[in-house]
């Protein structure tokens, strides 16, 4: 009879619901706030703890895998982040670099460099769209409502978005604000393929994946498709004056690019963060810039840095959430303790599941980590 590797794990976890019943609480309270199906895995000094709860589909009975694929959204700016960094390790990026030394072809500012693409301190307009503080919206690609799901397998090169981005003014002269903008990861990827002459699904491979032994993370590219086993996500949306829902599992990320377009595991998201805390990627000079944050939102570089307040000490995140997906990812200064998890649910145009997104950080953070919990308002995807 074959094994089957996902009921084990799931196993597992539900033998663990004795040990941490306030995780398997709050678990389920994320789950019945609105959430099709939620995984989380803790490793402190508790030893490890994973489970699942909600559905893997919408309107099926099945749990959800405890270790499924997920796609991670703005998860994967700090892998773009460590991936240039361990690049600036080599000899290969110069981290105060002009950007346009790499990239000639885009007239880029000379003022903007590679520290600002990764600290979102480059001013360049997000492809994404931008909010404005006076409430004014400017589009960039479709990315809601019926005009991305009927576009949803389009494919867009990275070249095109930067090009778009470029085409509109600047959000403030380089260096002199704070600014979340995709974009500024997109061009961060292309500094990457164009000094190693590789994907960065190679140049990941490489220096990350390969290394570490994780199976289970993803960079697609263009591909629509998702390993399996997966929980499903969901995207409801108005055609014709009636309200539809599908399953928006398999869709082409290029329209967010290396903004957000990255499939992962509880498992590899935890052995990841944890060796980067523990400064088993990076050299300790690289590590410590990288944790500097900048004055306004906490943010590093690739990464953001929160006061848990006393008793919590300094807790490092990079979480996102992308069309029926989301990804959590925490961890302590020194890589013993973290918290990762998945998220599906139902995503549309208003992204009404943000508030419950907002509580269900707060509610997990707050139970691994203790101490007083900081803001969690931060930018997703």
């Amino acid at each position: 009879m074959p094994i089957n590797l996902s009921d084990q794990v799931q196993d597992h976890a539900q033998d663990q619901v004795q040990d941490r019943p306030e995780l398997w609480r709050a678990i389920e309270e994320i789950a019945e706030s609105g959430f099709v199906g939620v995984q989380l895995r803790v490793n402190d000094e508790q030893g490890e703890w994973v489970g699942s709860a909600g559905t893997r589909e919408l309107g099926r009975s099945a749990k959800p895998p405890a270790d499924g694929h997920f796609r991670t959204g703005s998860t994967t700016k700090n892998f773009i982040a460590t991936t240039v960094l361990m690049l600036v390790a080599e000899g290969r990026i110069g981290l105060d670099a002009p950007v346009d030394a790499y990239l000639t072809e885009f007239g880029l500012d000379r003022r903007i460099t590679v520290r600002m693409l990764l600290q979102h301190t480059s001013g360049i307009f997000n492809h994404t769209g931008e909010l404005y503080e006076d409430g004014t919206i400017v589009l960039g690609v479709p990315w809601q409502g019926k005009e991305w799901v009927d576009n949803r397998f389009h494919t867009y090169l990275p070249e095109e978005l930067v090009r778009l981005s470029l085409s509109k003014p600047a959000r403030f002269e380089p260096g002199t604000g704070w600014s979340y903008a995709n974009t500024n990861y997109v061009l961060a990827r292309l500094v990457i393929e164009r000094v190693t002459g590789r994907s960065f699904a190679e140049e990941l491979q490489r220096l990350i994946l390969g290394p570490l032994g994780m199976t289970g993370t993803v960079a697609p590219g263009a591909s629509s498709d998702i390993p399996e086993p997966h929980n499903h996500g969901y995207y409801r949306y108005e055609d014709a004056g009636q309200e539809k829902t599908i399953d928006v599992t398999r869709h082409n990320p290029t329209w967010v690019s290396a903004g957000g377009d990255m499939i992962s595991t509880t498992q590899d998201l935890h052995t990841y963060f944890s060796a980067l805390m523990g400064g088993k990627l990076l050299p300790a000079a690289l590590l410590a810039e990288m944790r500097r944050p900048e004055a306004t939102f906490g943010y590093g570089l690739g990464v953001f840095a929160q006061d848990m307040g006393p008793g919590g000490g300094t807790v490092f995140h990079h979480n996102g959430a992308t069309m029926g997906s989301a990804a959590l990812m925490y961890s302590t200064a020194d890589g013993s303790k973290t918290l990762t998890a998945g998220l599906t649910y139902v995503g549309d145009a208003d992204l009404s599941i943000a508030p419950a997104f907002q509580d269900a950080q707060q509610k997990l953070v707050n139970e691994v980590f203790g101490g007083r919990q900081a803001d969690l308002s931060r930018p997703a995807a």
